[in-house]
């Protein structure tokens, strides 16, 4: 796995796309999973592509791995990692302190200007799909919506039209 996921730059995804689709048990998906723990960004990034589209299919395989995403998610600092923790910690079974934290992540991440973009379209998206599971979120998630589109930015404001109209779901984080 690690030989495909490696080669060229931070642009390309190498081989992530073949590496998620060859993933059929949690025996392979906690091996893609380790490579979280590489001190290589490149190798970083693209394990954190699969296992975001890994667990498009089969969330499930995230369940043994639920710590380290919120460890992760509170000290990550490259975007392109952010982007794929964003989605990723909506997909998670998260006790109620649990669900509070990765929503007050989730709305600085979505509120930050000084975040990517993709990151934030990302946010807003997990904060949508949070509060659709969890009611008590969608006045907060509203604000939220509202204070982000008001800045006028045509990837997020493509999001939160999308999202007000349920045309969207989590795999389509770059539009």
């Amino acid at each position: 796995m690690r030989e495909r996921l490696l080669g060229g730059d931070l642009r390309s995804i190498a081989q992530a796309d073949e590496v998620a689709a060859g993933i059929k048990t949690q025996r392979q998906f906690d091996v893609l999973f380790s490579l979280l723990h590489e001190g290589k960004r490149l190798l970083r990034m693209r394990s954190i592509d699969a296992i975001e589209k890994v667990t498009r299919r089969s969330p499930r395989f995230l369940a043994p791995h639920k710590d380290e995403i919120l460890a992760f998610s509170r000290r990550a600092a490259n975007p392109e990692f952010k982007w794929h923790l964003a989605l990723l910690l909506s997909r998670l079974a998260l006790t109620g302190r649990e669900l509070d934290e990765v929503i007050d992540l989730l709305t600085r991440w979505a509120l930050d200007k000084s975040e990517s973009r993709i990151v934030r379209v990302n946010a807003i998206q997990s904060l949508h799909d949070l509060s659709e599971r969890n009611p008590i979120y969608k006045v907060d998630f509203l604000a939220v919506i509202d204070e982000v589109g008001k800045e006028q930015v045509p990837s997020l404001n493509a999001r939160i039209r999308k999202l007000r109209v349920g045309r969207v779901d989590d795999h389509d984080e770059r539009g």
